[in-house]
């Protein structure tokens, strides 16, 4: 019995599967009052209470030889499978935020977490947008996006985060076209490009000097920002060491010269010899004596579940980025400094002290070189434009 009842005090009787911790529950279109069902089964005060218990004992038996023909065959079934084959839906009426819901539990499972939670605010934001109305594959079109474009501008979406949305919902069209449950006559993506969405962005990349302004702050000055500081100084250092990365760093990583670690956004192993800079942030840790295997205070419990280390991350994170906010002005940099930007700059002066481009997609662990291109482009505009103004000379 399900926990909601209508206008006459009447609650719906459902089935409900639960696998890998996870419930579904299928409604079976009965209704009665709370007196009247008990026990998985309806009782005597109900007037059909002998032919609705049959109908019950038939609904599980279906279930059970469901799930045996699922086991039989060795498929790893998805509760949207079952309730697919439970109802008799076909590939065709698979509802899109069903499969939203499929596709996030996986991500959540893999403990793909940030992820999940792109898929899962792009999910809501499209909730919102379609008034809840039950959505399916053919029924997002080119029009349909661009209606849905248009509603992202309204509701404050920069360029970047509308690109962000859809991406995702591409991303979602092209697992479901993987999955045979959209079809392709019906994909529009070939004709709404995502890649008109790239505006042009500030400036994110720190210059060497502004490095170098950043590293001169005297931060014993400024105890409450000691942490952001050396965070900055060790990603800096690192590679362009992912914030997550950072979070998740254990003494274990740190071996003789060395810091072994395998980066979470794309489980590449990573060998970084460790510099001066990192090695003043590291005995500067162990001196505290926090009886941790992390590294940095950033994780509190030993044993933590992927859906509490991306709640954590989101929250010191937003805390870093505002620290970075306060150093970038007391070294009297006008960029505004991100985790983030970190990276870029890492990536920037990496490039402008003349190492190649495949150097340092490698060093930082993109999966081709078109990544780090991107990382780039702003950098070599410059050197474009400073060339250009030669011209000037003649």
């Amino acid at each position: 019995m399900q926990n909601k009842c209508n206008s006459e005090g009447l609650y719906p009787i459902a089935l409900r599967i639960t696998k890998s911790r996870k419930k579904r529950e299928i409604g079976l279109g009965f209704r009665c009052y709370p007196d009247e069902f008990e026990n998985e089964r309806f009782t005597k005060k109900h007037k059909l209470h002998k032919k609705r218990n049959l109908i019950l004992s038939e609904q599980v038996l279906k279930a059970l030889t469901i799930i045996d023909n699922f086991e039989a065959n060795k498929i790893n079934f998805t509760l949207l499978e079952f309730a697919n084959k439970f109802t008799g839906t076909t590939k065709d009426d698979i509802l899109v935020f069903d499969f939203f819901d499929e596709i996030i539990n996986d991500k959540v499972k893999s403990g793909k977490t940030g992820n999940a939670r792109v898929y899962k605010d792009t999910k809501n934001s499209l909730l919102k947008f379609a008034n809840n109305r039950a959505l399916r594959f053919n029924d997002i079109s080119v029009a349909f996006l661009e209606k849905y474009e248009v509603y992202l501008r309204e509701n404050n979406n920069s360029d970047g985060g509308i690109a962000v949305k859809m991406r995702q919902l591409r991303a979602l069209y092209n697992d479901a076209l993987n999955r045979g449950i959209a079809k392709e006559e019906f994909y529009p993506f070939k004709k709404y490009k995502i890649s008109k969405l790239k505006g042009k962005t500030a400036k994110r990349a720190l210059t060497i000097e502004d490095v170098k302004k950043f590293l001169k702050i005297n931060i014993v000055e400024y105890p409450h920002l000691q942490n952001s500081f050396n965070y900055f100084i060790f990603s800096y250092y690192c590679r362009g060491m992912n914030f997550i990365d950072l979070m998740k760093l254990k003494w274990s990583n740190i071996q003789g010269e060395n810091i072994f670690y395998t980066r979470s956004k794309t489980n590449k192993q990573f060998v970084i010899k460790i510099l001066p800079p990192v090695e003043n942030v590291l005995n500067y840790y162990k001196g505290l004596n926090l009886n941790s295997k992390y590294v940095f205070p950033l994780i509190l419990s030993e044993s933590i579940t992927p859906a509490q280390l991306e709640n954590r991350k989101m929250k010191t994170l937003k805390k870093f980025n505002k620290d970075l906010k306060e150093l970038s002005t007391i070294a009297g940099i006008e960029s505004n400094v991100t985790s983030y930007v970190i990276r870029h700059s890492y990536a920037t002066n990496m490039k402008f002290l003349g190492v190649s481009s495949d150097i340092i997609s490698q060093s930082m662990g993109h999966s081709n070189l078109e990544i780090t291109q991107s990382y780039l482009k702003e950098f070599e505009n410059d050197i474009l434009d400073n060339e250009n103004e030669k011209l000037l000379t003649l």
